[in-house]
């Protein structure tokens, strides 16, 4: 995942959520003028807005992912502190490793008490039962704002039940992030742009620089998302577009075989026996290290590089999605912004919808402080009038018109740098699907990222642990298993 080399979110340590109890969370509070306001205290900071708590009749509890660009926590937190003043709503925002958010959902579900608003990633559709529908807030800020991307809608919305779960107020794109010297030397200046090439020139590369390719085999995002990418790029998934499996079925079988022989042979090329136990940061750790010639990652590594690495961070470019055989290209969403509000949340239900909206009209402002990580779920939100925390652009009237112009000429681009770097991005929206491709992320392909059923399907076959049409076909049964359990409850 995005991030540098200090922890799963590229922030300083800090303590995990108790998930044995949220009761054992609320026996840790941060005290302000004698009030407990119910937060753990390794989880990040509080915020204290508008009136003394005890005066307040609003208040907001917030848990969201540590951000993978840090001064954006800092941003937001600052953000959400100036709204609830202007409210009069006591706000405190919580931060922890986007790995932990699902489990401390989990252990707020089950105790019935909690954060009243949590931003989770595409795992988000599995606590479909427990969270409350947010129709009225997706079809109002539609109507205000126009249509949201088509990714963020699939990430949100169960088309079977009706219900938007969730609210996705932008994404992170995921293009390739390649050392320039060491392919330019390879004869391949502009990066690989197949999937073939990955292969064949990074082997050139390991062989000549002993500098691997960066892809990870293990049970952790990054490697989800990556095997994910080389099944569409085959031309194959794991379902269709109406929901059905279709991983072992005819000729989408035939192509996933392939796809698994493909990961073996990249793996035997070009890859590390230290891939099979990669974390979340392990890619990023590598590329900053000089350990990578090639990773799967949004833009945050190169951050960090930026601040850390100067000389490495001017020789880091990027690449879209890579193709397939055919030529087919997609590439995941790297991050998802999904709000949720669970069903124990109800009462303050109002107050979470109240701040979203006002996140989403300042999206600008997210977008800049993310330093373009964020990509706006509602490109049409217009740029509102006064300061806005960065020099104006002429012309710019929309978030997409920011986006643009920013991956044209990077405001964050250090001197003697290359310019131009991040304008490979601005088509993203062409070749940036999500997780579930080409239909929804369901409660049960949430669950297949969750277990790591694809992921482990590749790394079986890359260790010679298995033969690749015994590994497709095992893996299949088990979506097989997965997808029946949601059908029974109707959820997909």
């Amino acid at each position: 995942m995005p991030g540098s080399g200090q922890n799963s979110n590229n922030k300083p340590a800090t303590s995990p959520v108790n998930r044995n109890s949220v009761a054992d969370i609320s026996r840790r509070r941060f005290l302000v003028g004698g009030s407990a306001l119910g937060l753990a205290v390794g989880l990040g900071p509080w915020i204290i807005a508008g009136r003394s708590a005890r005066a307040a009749d609003k208040r907001l509890k917030l848990l969201q992912w540590s951000h993978f660009i840090p001064s954006y926590d800092k941003w937001f937190d600052d953000f959400a502190r100036r709204w609830g003043e202007e409210n009069e709503v006591d706000i405190s925002v919580d931060h922890i490793g986007v790995a932990e958010l699902a489990t401390a959902l989990s252990s707020e579900v089950s105790a019935g008490a909690g954060h009243d608003l949590i931003e989770l990633g595409p795992e988000a559709a599995q606590f479909e039962p427990s969270l409350i529908a947010l129709n009225d807030l997706n079809e109002e800020i539609q109507q205000q704002f126009g249509q949201p991307s088509t990714v963020s809608r699939r990430v949100s919305y169960n088309p079977v039940t009706k219900r938007y779960y969730a609210f996705c107020h932008g994404w992170a794109i995921n293009p390739g992030n390649y050392r320039k010297n060491l392919w330019e030397t390879a004869g391949a200046a502009d990066g690989p742009r197949t999937w073939k090439e990955l292969a064949d020139t990074g082997c050139a590369i390991k062989r000549r620089r002993d500098v691997p390719v960066g892809i990870g085999l293990s049970q952790e995002i990054d490697s989800n998302l990556t095997v994910r990418a080389v099944l569409w790029a085959f031309d194959t998934a794991l379902q269709d577009k109406s929901g059905t499996v279709i991983l072992d079925q005819g000729i989408y079988y035939k192509r996933a075989v392939e796809a698994v022989k493909y990961l073996q042979d990249l793996y035997a090329k070009a890859l590390t026996p230290e891939v099979f136990t990669w974390n979340a940061t392990s890619n990023n750790q590598a590329l900053i290290a000089g350990r990578a010639s090639f990773v799967l990652n949004s833009i945050s590594a190169y951050r960090s590089a930026q601040g850390s690495r100067p000389n490495l961070a001017k020789d880091i470019f990027f690449t879209p999605a890579l193709r397939g055989p055919n030529g087919t290209r997609w590439a995941n969403m790297q991050g998802v912004y999904n709000y949720v509000v669970p069903k124990f949340a109800q009462a303050n239900a109002p107050t979470a919808k109240a701040f979203i909206k006002h996140l989403v009209a300042n999206y600008d402002m997210a977008i800049y402080q993310s330093k373009l990580y964020n990509t706006p779920s509602y490109p049409q939100v217009s740029v509102p009038p006064g300061e806005r925390g960065y020099e104006p652009l002429s012309g710019a009237q929309t978030a997409q018109d920011l986006s643009e112009a920013w991956f044209d000429s990077d405001p964050f681009k250090l001197p003697g740098e290359a310019g131009g770097k991040l304008r490979v991005l601005k088509n993203a929206v062409e070749w940036t699907t999500n997780l579930g491709h080409p239909g929804y992320a369901s409660p049960a392909i949430s669950e297949v990222f969750n277990t790591s059923v694809i992921s482990n399907m590749m790394t079986c076959v890359a260790r010679g642990q298995d033969k690749p049409e015994a590994a497709v076909k095992q893996a299949a049964a088990r979506v097989h298993t997965i997808f029946a359990k949601w059908r029974e409850r109707g959820l997909v």
